[in-house]
C-alpha cells in the first residue's frame, strides 16, 4: 500500500507500507492491504505504520485520512515525530 502523510507545511512521509493504524474520531483502526474505501476524521493521537525499515510512530494533532485502492492519504493538522 502507498501511504502519504501531509501537513499544511510539508509532506512528512511517502512510501510503501504493509499496515497502518490511525486514531479515528470514533476510535482507533488499522488498515491492511485491500481495505475497503473509507474517509475518517482523525483525533489527536498516534499514527503508526510499518515499512521496509520497520515500525514508525508519530503523533498527529487531528486531520483526515482517506483509504482507496491501496492508497492512503493522511492530511494532518500537525505532526510530532
Amino acid at each position: 500500500m502507498q501511504l502519504e502523510i501531509i501537513t499544511p507545511d510539508k509532506k512528512i512521509f511517502e512510501g510503501e507500507v504493509s499496515e497502518a493504524s490511525f486514531p479515528g474520531a470514533e476510535g482507533s483502526f488499522q488498515v491492511l492491504k485491500n481495505h475497503a474505501p473509507i474517509i475518517s476524521g482523525l483525533a489527536k493521537g498516534k499514527v503508526s505504520f510499518t515499512d521496509a525499515k520497520g515500525k514508525h510512530v508519530m503523533i498527529v494533532d487531528g486531520g483526515v485520512v482517506e483509504v482507496k485502492d491501496n492508497h492512503i492519504i493522511v492530511l494532518a493538522e500537525k505532526v510530532i515525530l
